[in-house]
C-alpha cells in the first residue's frame, strides 16, 4: 500500500529529531547495557558490542540470529541487540535483512570489525603439543593458509568462542582453538599464533539495534537504511536511484528482496550516506511519490573501521 505524504512528513519529523538529539545510552557516561548477540562470550559479536557500548556491556548469548532479534525486541530481556549483516568476503547475510524487516527494531549504529583469527591454547602448551584444532567451519576456512603447514586434525564446532571455552574447561594439552583475542582473555588462554587468517582485509559489518519506542537519539547522523518498493513499471527503479544520486546522496548499499506472494517482484534495501538532515529529508520527500511503499529502518552515524 502506498504511503501518504502525511506519513512521509511524519517520518521526516522523526528523522530530524533523531539527528539533532544526543545519543541516549550511547558510549559515554551510559548505564551498562544488556545486549543480545549471536554466539558465546568471547565471540566477535561481543567484541562489536563492546566497541559500541563499552567494555562493561553485558551480553546475552543467543544460539541463532532469530533469537538475537527476539531478545532484542523484548524490553524485559534486553536493551537491544548487535547483529552481523554482511562480510567483505562472504557478502550479505540475507536472512538477517529479512529478520530486521519483520521486527520492530531500529538501526541506531553500525560497526565495521576486522576479523582477526588467533590460535589459542592453554598456558604452557607448545605448537609441537597440538594434535587437533577446533573452531567454527568458517574460521577454519579463513585460516587454511596457516593450518596447511601442519598435520593437525581440524574439528568443526558451532562457535569460535565456544571452542575456546571448551579447551579451557577441559584443560586440553593437545587441542587448540581458533578464536578472538577477547576469547583468549576471557578463558585465560595463550595466543600461540596471532592473526593466522589468510586474507587480512576481512571485515564484518554489525548493526546496533534497539526497539522503535526506545531507539537511541543519534547526534549528527549521516547514514540511513531505507526499504522501498515501486509499482514495477518500466524505469520505476531507475527513477528512484537517479533521484537519490541527483540529491547528492551516496548509495553505499543496494540489495533486492523478493516480495512474498508476488510474481518475481522485489523490494529494495538501500543504505544512504549524506551530509545533513535537510539533504536526506529532501531526497526522501522527492522519492516518496516514485515508490509504492517506503520505510526507514534507521538513521545513524557511519561506523568506523576497527
Amino acid at each position: 500500500m502506498k504511503e501518504s505524504s502525511k506519513q512521509v512528513e511524519s517520518l521526516k519529523s522523526e528523522v530530524s529529531a533523531l539527528m539533532t538529539s544526543p545519543l541516549e545510552g550511547g558510549r559515554k557516561g551510559a548505564l551498562t547495557k544488556r545486549i543480545s548477540i549471536q554466539g558465546y562470550e568471547g565471540s566477535f559479536h561481543q567484541v562489536a558490542a563492546q566497541l559500541f557500548y563499552g567494555k562493561e556491556t553485558q551480553v546475552i548469548a543467543c544460539d541463532t540470529f532469530r533469537d538475537v532479534v527476539r531478545v532484542a525486541a523484548n524490553k524485559k530481556e534486553s536493551d537491544g541487540g548487535v547483529m552481523a549483516i554482511e562480510n567483505s568476503i562472504a557478502g550479505s547475510i540475507l536472512a538477517n535483512y529479512n529478520l530486521l524487516q519483520k521486527s520492530n527494531l531500529q538501526i541506531v549504529g553500525e560497526i565495521y570489525l576486522q576479523i582477526r583469527q588467533n590460535l589459542l591454547v592453554n598456558p604452557g602448551v607448545k605448537l609441537g603439543d597440538i594434535r587437533e584444532v577446533h573452531s567454527h567451519t568458517m574460521a577454519l576456512q579463513q585460516c587454511y593458509g596457516f593450518l596447511d603447514k601442519y598435520k593437525w586434525k581440524l574439528v568443526e564446532t558451532d562457535d569460535t568462542a565456544l571452542s575456546a571455552k571448551h579447551i579451557h574447561q577441559h584443560k586440553s594439552k593437545h587441542i587448540a582453538a581458533i578464536a578472538s583475542k577477547l576469547a583468549a582473555e576471557l578463558y585465560d588462554l595463550d595466543i600461540i599464533a596471532p592473526n593466522i587468517h589468510t586474507l587480512k582485509n576481512n571485515y564484518t559489518r554489525f548493526l546496533v539495534l534497539q526497539r522503535e519506542e526506545t531507539a537511541a537519539k543519534v547526534d549528527n547522523a549521516d547514514k540511513a537504511s531505507v526499504n522501498f518498493h515501486t509499482d514495477h513499471s518500466k524505469g520505476s527503479l531507475a527513477k528512484v536511484l537517479m533521484t537519490i544520486a541527483d540529491g547528492g546522496i551516496n548509495l553505499s548499499k543496494l540489495q533486492s528482496f523478493p516480495i512474498p506472494g508476488s510474481d518475481f517482484k522485489y523490494s529494495f534495501h538501500v543504505d544512504m550516506e549524506f551530509d545533513s538532515a535537510e539533504q536526506f529529508n529532501k531526497v526522501m520527500e522527492t522519492i516518496e511519490p516514485l515508490t509504492a511503499g517506503i520505510k526507514i529502518y534507521g538513521v545513524y552515524k557511519r561506523g568506523l573501521w576497527k
